[in-house]
């Protein structure tokens, strides 16, 4: 399995607006098309294509600077297609994000947040070292990962 991260383009954008969790993942995370719309206005805002052996497979959207922090870098959304779920895609493609954010020589932190109901998420990122910080101004959870 070969996963790799892309920039979003012009010629494959609508691959990854069209994206869907399933519908028990839905009220989690905003959809791949706000993101994208979002990265076109923020400037600091990078979205990310996640591929798998050549084919569109999930988005991520990162911050590289957090609340207006240099070295402050925040994952807004990760997402792995439904139907592409369950196979180490996302475990991958999260690997590959944090080696890409790490390599930066300003890194100081990544933080990202989740709902505090969703244990998958939890046990997702604590798998790669994220501690839990504490709940948002908008309940959820924020964990980080420091340089």
């Amino acid at each position: 399995m070969d996963v790799t991260l892309q920039d979003i383009t012009e010629e494959n954008f609508e691959d990854f607006m069209a994206m869907e969790l399933p519908e028990h993942q839905r009220d989690l995370l905003a959809s791949n098309a706000y993101s994208i719309a979002q990265s076109r206005f923020y400037p600091d805002y990078i979205p990310r294509a996640v591929y798998c052996d050549g084919a569109p497979a999930g988005f991520l959207l990162y911050d590289r600077r957090a609340d207006d922090v240099e070295g402050d870098y925040a994952i807004y959304r990760f997402m792995v297609d439904h139907p592409r779920q369950g196979r180490g895609i996302g475990r991958r493609a999260m690997e590959l994000l944090l080696a890409e954010l790490r390599a930066r020589p300003d890194m100081r932190r990544i933080t990202i947040c989740y709902h505090e109901r969703n244990a998958r998420a939890k046990a997702f990122y604590a798998g790669f070292g994220f501690v839990e910080t504490g709940v948002d101004e908008r309940g959820e959870m924020v964990a980080e990962l420091r340089a």
